[in-house]
């Protein structure tokens, strides 16, 4: 099952995002299959602002699990996170 991963940073959390990035992206990398493809969200100043994660998971649960374990989560980091299953069609 896909899962698009969906997150807003909030306001003003540039510094936290950039001091826990390696810790997160660590843990994307060691995720193994469970990651199709991940990415942050720009603003209209090109710097990130949130996340999209396509997780490759069993259900919702592994998903929700998952999410609970990234260390931007730990950091405080979202203002916002939606889960939504997903439809992969071209790519």
């Amino acid at each position: 099952m896909l899962i698009a991963l969906m997150a807003k940073d909030k306001p003003g959390a540039l510094d936290v995002r950039k001091a826990n990035r390696d810790a997160h992206v660590a843990y994307l990398k060691g995720s193994g299959d469970t990651i199709m493809m991940a990415g942050p969200f720009l603003d209209e100043a090109g710097e990130m602002c949130g996340s999209l994660i396509i997780l490759n998971v069993a259900d919702m649960a592994e998903a929700e699990a998952w999410a609970a374990n990234d260390p931007y989560k730990a950091a405080g980091l979202f203002e916002s996170v939606k889960l939504q299953a997903w439809n992969k069609v071209l790519g």
